[in-house]
């Protein structure tokens, strides 16, 4: 048995509300519309599932939602600054390595959107 993909389920009464912040933010694609469930996924992009557990979200902030990983974080955080969103944390330089922040989504959720430094 082989896991192949994880899937993050976001409760919402208005699932509208997902495209301006997922595809204007992240640029991600919506790949499946039922009206009742919106999926979006990267471009292109492949990953290996991955799942994390947490006690804290690094550096005395809380577990985050959802950790999404970009290529230009400067890029990003100024589209969340355009759509006039709050930074709830950062952007910081943490001591394993990522470059980051955190903002809520439309529907609540803590998102730590990060890049690796270096990479």
């Amino acid at each position: 048995m082989a896991v192949k993909r994880i899937v993050m389920n976001i409760a919402a009464t208005q699932v509208e509300a997902a495209r301006a912040f997922y595809e204007g933010v992240f640029d991600l694609a919506l790949v499946m519309d039922h009206g009742w469930i919106l999926t979006f996924a990267a471009p292109g992009a492949t990953a290996m599932p991955q799942l994390s557990v947490a006690s804290e979200g690094g550096s005395g902030t809380p577990v985050p939602d959802l950790s999404i990983e970009v290529d230009n974080l400067e890029e990003v955080l100024q589209r969340v600054r355009a759509q006039g969103m709050p930074v709830e944390y950062g952007p910081a330089d943490e001591p394993w390595g990522v470059r980051r922040f955190y903002v809520r989504d439309p529907f609540g959720r803590l998102l730590n959107v990060l890049t690796h430094r270096g990479a």
